[in-house]
């Protein structure tokens, strides 16, 4: 109950600051997200051709559209947080 006291008491002007820190940094946390995921997709696909360089083409094939995927999905995220500022 006073968390929300304490927000009346801030004032609009304050609340829409803190609004865009928090769109801020949700749109960080997507990007780096993203990286990781990438990363990872990437480390895997290239122990899977370190294992098996025949299927090669199709571990590459596989990688590319689960970046693409993921890649959507951070890109969404962060769309979704510049929409929450306005």
């Amino acid at each position: 109950m006073s968390l929300l006291l304490t927000l009346l008491e801030l004032g609009v002007d304050t609340l829409k600051s803190i609004g865009i820190l928090g769109a801020g940094i949700g749109a960080g946390l997507a990007a780096i997200g993203a990286g990781l995921g990438i990363g990872k997709i990437g480390q895997g696909a290239m122990e899977g051709i370190a294992r098996q360089p025949e299927a090669a083409g199709t571990i590459r094939t596989t990688m590319i559209i689960a970046a693409a995927l993921v890649e959507g999905v951070a890109f969404f995220a962060v769309v979704i947080c510049l929409i929450a500022v306005l």
